[in-house]
């Protein structure tokens, strides 16, 4: 298998002293514990009123234009992710064809979010890539790329919302807008940070608790920011699409941002839970219960269980013709 001699993103385990991994493991553990606790709990008291009647009814009012409309901008999205894996591929030098990439990000991404990263991001990912021939290293590579790449766009769209205050906050939580900008000033800065060292550090190579960090250069990173930055666009366009006319993009977009990382935090499936409690407290002074409830309703339809049933087809195909397609990748290797 042919490689190019870039330099590329990579996971390798470096030393750590017990005392600091426990510590973290503990401190780590009690936030999500908190977390487990008080999500369902604040859950509980914001829909306890909520008449189901109206979210029923709201769902209903639903015009298949819209859902149709949804459908697309889930797909795009699913198409924008999908291509974080065709980075890597140009930059690992692998020659796995594209129509096979493509759909094995989707079937990764698809189970990511409804059974979390552990599945879908990376034992997921690792079974497909290996079938298909790829080695642990390219696969290693691959993987922590893409997850780079997710959250770099991430800290930009988050740090440009939060530095120019665009996300609209309830009158009772607006006291926090000064340390929001201040986070999204950070944020910027931390995403700023990244592009100059790719761009300028001699030194190409970072350990960041038990992880080695190798820089890509500074074409392919402005490349990972734009495509995640696409994607998480398009996540917050359809919640968008799905809402009534009351609420701004931006302040959609901004909670739902906030939301992932609380879910990621939580480490519950989905964000089940989670999305709906963050957004509930956000926009209920604007919107009424029910009708975001439903636009949530709606969101994880498409969103989340619509690809998950593709993605199972998809995924029982692979299976069944990973031998094959095997055999062609190493034969189309062995004329190179």
């Amino acid at each position: 298998m042919s490689h190019s001699g870039s330099p590329t993103t990579s996971v390798q385990p470096t030393k750590e002293t017990p005392s600091a991994r426990g510590k973290w493991y503990w401190a780590k553990t009690t936030f999500t514990i908190a977390f487990f606790i008080l999500v369902p709990v604040l859950l509980f008291m914001l829909i306890k009123n909520i008449e189901w009647v109206e979210v029923t009814a709201a769902l209903r009012e639903y015009h298949v234009k819209t859902l149709l409309i949804g459908a697309g901008i889930a797909l795009t999205s699913y198409l924008v992710f999908a291509s974080y894996d065709l980075i890597g591929r140009q930059y690992t030098g692998h020659s796995l064809p594209v129509r096979q990439v493509l759909p094995l990000a989707f079937v990764c991404y698809a189970f990511t979010l409804n059974l979390t990263a552990w599945v879908g991001g990376i034992a997921l990912r690792f079974r497909l890539y290996s079938r298909l021939g790829l080695d642990a290293p390219t696969i290693t590579k691959i993987l922590s790329l893409s997850l780079i790449t997710n959250w770099l766009g991430y800290i930009i769209l988050t740090g440009v919302l939060f530095s120019f205050r665009m996300v609209e906050l309830p009158d009772k939580v607006k006291i926090g807008s000064t340390a929001l900008q201040l986070i999204g000033i950070v944020l910027l800065l931390l995403a700023a940070t990244y592009f100059w060292a790719c761009r300028f550090s001699k030194r190409r190579s970072f350990h960041f608790r038990d992880h080695e960090i190798t820089l890509p250069d500074v074409k392919l990173a402005f490349a990972q920011a734009g495509l995640a930055m696409i994607n998480w666009m398009l996540m917050g366009l359809l919640i968008y699409t799905l809402m009534p006319d009351k609420v701004t993009y931006q302040t959609v977009l901004g909670i739902l941002l906030i939301s992932s990382i609380a879910g990621v935090v939580t480490h519950i499936p989905a964000g089940l839970g989670v999305l709906e409690a963050i957004f509930i407290t956000m926009l209920h002074h604007q919107l009424s219960k029910g009708s975001i409830l439903a636009a949530l309703i709606g969101y994880r339809i498409l969103y989340f269980l619509m690809p998950l049933a593709i993605a199972c087809i998809i995924y029982f195909i692979f299976e069944a013709r990973a031998k094959k397609m095997l055999g062609t990748n190493q034969q189309h290797e062995a004329k190179q």
